[in-house]
């Protein structure tokens, strides 16, 4: 099942996601929804409350990054850089996107597809500044968000068993960018004042709108709010 994506100004987005106590089948379902979803909006990344639960799960992909692509790709978390097919407009043939589940692990260098329940973060090290986006604010990116180069990550599986996990670089931009949206923190609060501000004012008129659309969502009867888009 495919999930519509909450987009800024829904209040889940803010919120901080409650525990996930009962590790079932209806939880495993959830992150088989979740990991149908991300692929279908070509993310490399998504957390429950990006589809208006409100737990404390996410699904991301760890993909195959050269150092060469490392200060471009380590933020965008949204938008694997491989994703995107290649710009030659003299080549008489393009390569075409990839559709597939398949086609898209192959495409952006998928190693393993993440599911992590209850994440904490234990230690965050180093600096690195990166290209990030969401799927919750399709179309916006800032080129340079500041995160921590490196992550270590304890978590539960989808049996309760418990694991940690190191990463730097892309991945852990990916994990902490995910991470946030259990936090209610969305990726341009982490800028500096000044930036965040001017981020506001010039993409203003956006955000407006989709607040709009939030408050008459949540406004309309239950009956008539989107449940998938997929049928």
């Amino acid at each position: 099942m495919i999930y519509p994506i909450r987009y800024y100004g829904d209040p889940l987005l803010r919120k901080r996601a409650a525990p996930v106590k009962k590790f079932d089948s209806e939880l495993a379902r959830l992150a088989a929804d979740m990991s149908e979803t991300m692929y279908a909006a070509d993310g490399i990344g998504l957390a429950a409350p990006q589809i208006g639960v409100s737990k404390r799960l996410f699904v991301a992909l760890e993909a195959a990054v050269s150092d060469d692509d490392d200060a471009e790709a380590a933020g965008q978390v949204l938008a694997p850089v491989s994703s995107e097919p290649p710009v030659d407009m003299e080549a008489e043939h393009h390569e075409e996107e990839p559709q597939t589940r398949d086609e898209k692990r192959k495409a952006w260098g998928v190693i393993k597809e993440h599911v992590m329940v209850n994440p904490i973060m234990v230690e965050r090290s180093g600096r690195q500044l990166g290209r990030d986006g969401c799927l919750s604010l399709p179309g916006l990116v800032v080129d340079d968000v500041p995160r921590a180069f490196s992550v270590v990550i304890d978590y539960q599986d989808l049996s309760g068993e418990r694991h940690r996990l190191s990463a730097d670089g892309y991945f852990a931009h990916v994990l902490q960018h995910e991470f946030d949206h259990l936090e209610g923190v969305l990726f341009f609060d982490h800028l500096p004042p000044v930036r965040r501000d001017v981020f506001l004012e010039e993409n203003r008129v956006q955000l407006a709108a989709w607040q709009r659309e939030a408050k008459a969502r949540l406004k309309a009867p239950a009956e008539h709010q989107p449940r998938s888009r997929a049928g």
